[in-house]
């Protein structure tokens, strides 16, 4: 199996910036698109970047998208990982803000036949699933754009502080740095798809990775919520645009630089691109918000759950 960029296991030590997280869009318990910026300080011209961009609806190219979310995901990567650690767990797989388990959803299939599966998590933050795909006996691969994220993972670490115990690769999802048929499994939790402007390019490299009969289940903002005001409120139930509306969710700086970017399809559209790259859906999980679950996440809360879905879980088996 060909990997590159795998990430230097003597990194400086993680820091907890000042950063907030985007106040809209998808919160993201993944990685999100970026590829490898640099460790580090996060720089106080970048942060200022995201305190001062202004959100619009305007095309976004792959490279555009591609950069700009790297960059964002680098600099909130410390926010993120100190704000929602507790929620995801060190060694937990959660689909997405509702907790839905993969312990008890069995997405991926049984647990006990994850052992000795080759499985790939595309943008994988800081490996929390990843950590428990390999206590099921599983032999996974982190990857993620986001070189601060994958910092996190070492941070975090496995069996040796600083060391997960599995791969942790840099690099686009977009174009995975793998031979064909290398995994038995692929896998992501709001990671990469909902942040690429050609996510048929993801889903055909998945599809190039996995062995025949591979599952590729991965988990996403319900499209449903493109049309809503994202807000955790009773605001965040009103119709502001057409869900038929594919123009990209936008924030740039002062000079009209795109420092985010996140891309809007409808179910159909999902469906005709995995199909067309060669998967047959299984099942579509729209994750009930539980009682026991009483935690805001952006635009994700209990009153907005329980009357609209928040998170989409696509089941597919390559054809």
């Amino acid at each position: 199996m060909e990997q590159k960029h795998e990430v230097d296991e003597g990194v400086p030590p993680l820091t907890h910036g000042d950063r907030a997280d985007r106040s809209g869009g998808a919160p993201g318990p993944r990685g999100g698109a970026g590829d490898a910026a640099h460790a580090g300080d996060t720089g106080d011209a970048a942060a200022d970047a995201d305190d001062d961009a202004e959100a619009v609806r305007r095309p976004a190219g792959g490279r555009e998208s591609s950069r700009a979310n790297r960059g964002w995901w680098d600099r909130n990567a410390d926010e993120y990982q100190n704000d929602h650690g507790e929620f995801l767990g060190d060694a937990r797989f959660v689909w997405g803000p509702e907790g839905l388990d993969e312990a008890e959803a069995g997405l991926l299939g049984p647990a006990e036949q994850l052992r000795g599966l080759d499985v790939l998590e595309v943008g994988a933050g800081a490996a929390q699933c990843s950590r428990w795909l390999a206590a099921q006996g599983a032999q996974p691969v982190a990857l993620d754009l986001s070189h601060r994220q994958l910092q996190h993972a070492l941070r975090i670490g496995g069996g040796d502080p600083g060391r997960p115990g599995f791969p942790l690769v840099e690099a686009d999802a977009r174009a995975l740095p793998f031979a064909d048929g290398s995994f038995d499994l692929a896998c992501s939790a709001f990671g990469a798809v909902p942040f690429v402007a050609d996510p048929e390019r993801v889903f055909t490299e998945v599809a190039r990775v996995l062995r025949p009969g591979g599952r590729w289940v991965f988990s996403l903002t319900h499209p449903l919520r493109w049309s809503l005001a994202d807000e955790p409120g009773p605001e965040g139930l009103t119709v502001l645009a057409s869900y038929f509306d594919r123009t990209p969710y936008v924030e740039e700086d002062g000079e009209g630089r795109t420092v985010y970017a996140e891309h809007h399809r409808t179910l159909g559209d999902r469906v005709r691109e995995l199909v067309g790259a060669g998967f047959r859906l299984e099942d579509l999980v729209e994750p009930e918000w539980p009682e026991w679950n009483q935690q805001v996440w952006g635009g994700w809360s209990p009153l907005r759950g329980r009357l609209v879905p928040g998170t989409a879980v696509f089941v597919c088996t390559l054809a």
